[in-house]
């Protein structure tokens, strides 16, 4: 598999993933400024929405979006227990803090605050209204548990951890929320998510 990315991003999550169940990758850094793969390639080429991440299959195929790719690496490693079984109650489970991770938080208050085409009132209105609704709604949801969706470390826990990774350089602090800044911690401590961490922040 070869894995497109760019560091410290969203596609962090996939990096995690994989080193989380074990599995081996071909990396690919892209600059998302321009579209190209460093060291040479123009990315639109490879993935025509320009986003990453991005997942080169063996056999050619090209799989897009972000908790589509995740939910394929848990799929190839089950014993890693990174997603439950297609059709269980657990794995709509993690579909559904997948959605909410991608939709409520990465876009509506990430996009949003880092996006250089947003209004600074736009910036302003996701940091003081929309980032303490989702924040507030994860506090609840971690109060008395140890990871997001199920009672083992999933998919979801790679990418809202991801995305909590962004708060600082977002200007948003987390104190106000102590148990979703007590999941961070638990999380980068893991071995697999601070050696993906490492990796990234050293291509930065």
């Amino acid at each position: 598999m070869d894995l497109y990315f760019c560091p410290m991003t969203c596609s962090l999550a996939t990096r995690i993933a994989l080193y989380e169940s074990g599995q081996d990758a071909r990396f690919h850094q892209v600059a998302l400024s321009d579209k190209t793969i460093v060291g040479g390639g123009d990315y639109l080429a490879v993935n025509p929405k320009g986003q990453v991440p991005a997942l080169r299959l063996d056999d050619g195929h090209l799989l897009t979006e972000g908790p589509a790719i995740l939910q394929y690496v848990a799929d190839r490693a089950p014993d890693s227990k990174l997603a439950p079984s297609a059709g269980s109650l657990a794995r709509y489970e993690v579909q559904a803090w997948l959605n909410y991770v991608a939709a409520e938080v990465h876009k509506q208050v990430f996009y949003v605050i880092f996006s250089p085409e947003s209004p600074e009132a736009a910036r302003d209105h996701a940091r003081t209204v929309l980032a303490p609704r989702r924040f507030g709604h994860l506090q609840s949801r971690l109060a008395d548990r140890e990871f997001l969706a199920t009672d083992d470390f999933s998919v979801a826990d790679a990418y809202l951890t991801t995305t909590l990774n962004w708060t600082r350089n977002a200007g948003i602090d987390l104190k106000p929320w102590p148990a979703v800044t007590a999941y961070h911690k638990r999380m980068t401590a893991r071995p697999a998510v601070a050696r993906a961490i490492a990796e990234e922040m050293a291509l930065r």
